[in-house]
């Protein structure tokens, strides 16, 4: 009973509290989404105000619970959890009805639940669990294929039920490896991706060989700084450009400009590696593998887009990068949410005064475009205190982690912090038209009993771990 009572006395009460705060405001927000001047009362449990606070009554009743169980009890039944959840992600596949072009719902009598919300803490706990084992060595191949087994598997099987969103969200625990010491030439590489998928869609041919020679050239000045280096570099790909042009005059081939980005820069990074080979060796390899690879890649871009894509996906992403437009089609969504955050000015419309809130111009303006009505009805100064919440309570549970004493606490609430990050990053960014529209919920805030009850469960099994670190003397790599 004395272990128990001090367990309540350290858990972190800042962080309870901005828990409630955001839930509340979530709350707030959802009733004036879904204003029914026939459903006043906010305690309606047939709109989904009233059943967002039974959920968030049941919310509460979960964090208790938690917060009742020994921390052992997360550490050694961690792999058990994550096994009941990829099995019940197997189970939607194979039973579950299509809803919205997705499976992802298994429903039990007149209840729904939405097994991919759940996965996220259970991936967290496994993750934690393996890298906190006494052997564990992060650099070695074998722990990086298990790791990347553990964070892909549910994540592939959420990919089958066309939850593409949610999905993605894994993709965030790549920042809990790095705060563990995984090399920052992971994030490099991944960055790089990300940018020449986007110059491939937005750019011509032509011009993307501009850019990647404007790259290499300055790779090539960082590992080689001198004016000379600088001019038989430049004068090698050039050279490769030129040649290629030549090529098609002599076989009277039409132009081509792709064989100009093919050719030219394999040529030009082809000589200046055999012009090199006696010194500087390394330097000149990496650079012609940044270009051989980043052509490689840029060209198969097209393909992957065409063919691997969903026909939605590609619409969103080109109405995001700007290749195509259309308000009352791909871009409905986003184009409503931005003038009903915009129309909100400074101090916004006043509550439930909201005009495109009133005569739902936006949809899924209680779970996915929640953040419009913050910006419509409380203007400029609602949502920048609404982020500022949120900044604050990201910046909190990294201060916990990094207090923590076990390995296992530690790399559990990084994996909290960059779950509810990802999540907070994207869904607000896809309101103000910045990231493509993936359906994922703002935390604490969206309409949806599955996600308030998940990101319930994984931040109080945190606190929880929080509240036991200075009763917990042994280092969990010994679990």
């Amino acid at each position: 009973m004395v272990q128990r009572s001090k367990i309540w006395a350290n858990i972190d009460w800042v962080t309870v509290l901005l828990y409630l705060v955001l839930v509340f405001m979530g709350w707030f927000n959802i009733y004036a989404a879904v204003y029914d001047s026939d459903h006043q009362s906010i305690f309606d449990i047939s709109q989904r105000y009233g059943k967002q606070l039974l959920w968030i009554g049941a919310g509460a009743a979960l964090a208790i619970i938690i917060m009742s169980i020994e921390t052992n009890f997360y550490v050694f039944f961690s792999y058990v959890i994550y096994g009941v959840m990829v099995f019940l992600l197997l189970l939607v596949l194979l039973i579950a009805n299509e809803v919205n072009g997705a499976r992802s719902w298994l429903e039990i009598g007149g209840f729904k639940i939405q097994p991919s919300e759940f996965a996220k803490f259970a991936t967290a706990l496994a993750l934690a669990r393996y890298m906190s084992t006494f052997d564990f060595k992060l650099k070695n191949f074998k722990s990086l294929a298990i790791m990347a087994l553990i964070i892909f598997t549910p994540a592939a099987l959420i990919l089958l039920q066309n939850d593409t969103g949610s999905a993605l969200v894994y993709f965030s625990f790549v920042l809990v490896l790095f705060r563990e010491g995984l090399s920052g030439l992971v994030l490099f590489l991944g960055t790089l991706i990300a940018t020449l998928f986007i110059l491939a869609l937005i750019l011509s041919n032509f011009t993307l060989i501009l850019v990647l020679l404007g790259a290499g050239i300055l790779m090539y000045l960082i590992l080689n700084p001198k004016f000379n280096q600088f001019l038989r570099v430049l004068m090698f790909f050039a050279g490769g450009v030129l040649l290629t042009f030549l090529l098609n005059a002599i076989m009277g081939r039409k132009y081509e400009s792709a064989d100009v980005v093919i050719f030219g820069t394999v040529l030009g990074a082809l000589g200046t590696l055999v012009y090199s080979l006696q010194k500087k060796f390394k330097s000149y390899v990496v650079i012609s593998l940044f270009f051989i690879g980043s052509v490689a890649f840029t060209n198969s871009v097209g393909y992957a887009f065409d063919n691997i894509l969903e026909p939605h996906h590609q619409v969103r992403i080109k109405e995001l990068l700007g290749i195509e437009s259309n308000p009352y089609g791909a871009g409905y969504h986003v184009n409503q949410s931005k003038i009903a955050i915009g129309s909100g000015g400074m101090w916004g419309k006043g509550y439930l005064n909201g005009t495109q809130t009133k005569f739902n111009f936006v949809p899924e303006q209680s779970t996915d475009f929640i953040f419009c009505t913050v910006g419509e009805e409380w203007g400029f100064a609602g949502t920048f205190i609404v982020i500022a919440l949120f900044v604050f309570f990201l910046s909190r549970l990294v201060w916990l982690a990094e207090r923590q004493r076990s390995v296992f606490s530690r790399i559990y609430g990084y994996s909290v912090a960059v779950i509810l990050f990802f999540h907070f990053m994207v869904n607000i960014g896809m309101t103000v038209g910045i990231m493509p529209v993936i359906g994922i919920p703002l935390p604490f805030f969206s309409y949806g009993g599955s996600s308030l009850w998940s990101f319930t469960i994984l931040l109080f099994i945190f606190i929880r771990l929080d509240a036991s670190r200075l009763e917990n003397f042994r280092d969990s790599r010994n679990a």
